[in-house]
């Protein structure tokens, strides 16, 4: 199964860990940018979170998963196209 790849959702995760990187290094006495980093972060959590429920539906038909089930074998492709080689005139050998 290929996965595909959500630029978004990845550089919602990137900015996820960046702030949890910086918040790792505030210094102790500045309590004002330790809460301004812990609310970013949240609000980032919360959006990375939502990312990954809409990349993980995005598969999916709209109608849920009810219906007439499908062979994964051949969900979404077509029966390969027959082609045909030209053939050369056959030629008559010189004498």
């Amino acid at each position: 199964m290929s996965k595909t790849i959500d630029l978004e959702l990845t550089r919602a995760e990137v900015e996820v860990l960046e702030l949890e990187a910086r918040l790792r290094v505030v210094p102790m006495n500045d309590t004002q940018l330790s809460d301004a980093l812990k609310t970013a972060l949240a609000a980032k959590k919360e959006r990375l979170a939502k990312l990954r429920i809409l990349h993980a539906t995005a598969g999916r038909p709209p109608g849920g998963d009810g219906g007439e089930k499908v062979n994964p074998l051949h969900a979404g492709r077509r029966p390969p196209l027959k082609r045909t080689v030209p053939q050369r005139p056959q030629t008559k050998g010189s004498k």
